[in-house]
């Protein structure tokens, strides 16, 4: 007879909750993560948080900044520190063309969401615009106004 794992509860991705919220989300790449083993543990375990996180270019590498990452439960000594700086991998011209939008103004490089593509962790970052206050109640008024044609179109269903 075969033994039976339990199934626990997999979080398949992380996701920046506040991104969309916060910033007009422009081009999008998807990069790898240098991880050490009990932070790869702990994000199949759902146990991270990229909300209040940043890229940032420094000689031409990557660093993603802010991710907190929670030690892992069964680890060692060996453990992570949780909110260490973690180096993205691009490609190179990606790099390039990502560091001339954000020398020429206005544009952040921001994590959207961290998720598992085969056994790699895997991030997608955009190149984000800030957005001001008006814009935000606008988008406030469009998802009212969504919400509304909606209700009225289940309404004529019924």
């Amino acid at each position: 007879m075969a033994a039976h794992k339990k199934d626990a509860p997999r979080q398949s991705e992380v996701r920046n909750s506040k991104a969309f919220r916060d910033f007009v989300v422009g081009e999008r790449y998807e990069a790898g993560i240098q991880l050490k083993g009990t932070e790869v543990k702990s994000i199949r375990t759902g146990r991270a948080q990229i909300s209040d996180s940043f890229c940032r270019i420094d000689k031409e590498e990557v660093w993603m900044h802010g991710a907190h990452i929670e030690p892992y439960a069964f680890a060692n000594l060996a453990n992570h520190d949780p909110k260490r700086v973690r180096k993205l991998l691009l490609h190179r011209s990606d790099i390039r063309k990502i560091d001339l939008a954000m020398n020429a103004g206005g544009k952040s490089l921001i994590p959207l969401r961290m998720y598992f593509k085969e056994a790699l962790v895997k991030v997608e970052v955009a190149l984000c615009t800030g957005k001001k206050l008006f814009d935000k109640r606008e988008d406030l008024k469009k998802k009212a106004q969504m919400r509304e044609v909606n209700k009225a179109l289940r309404s004529r269903r019924e």
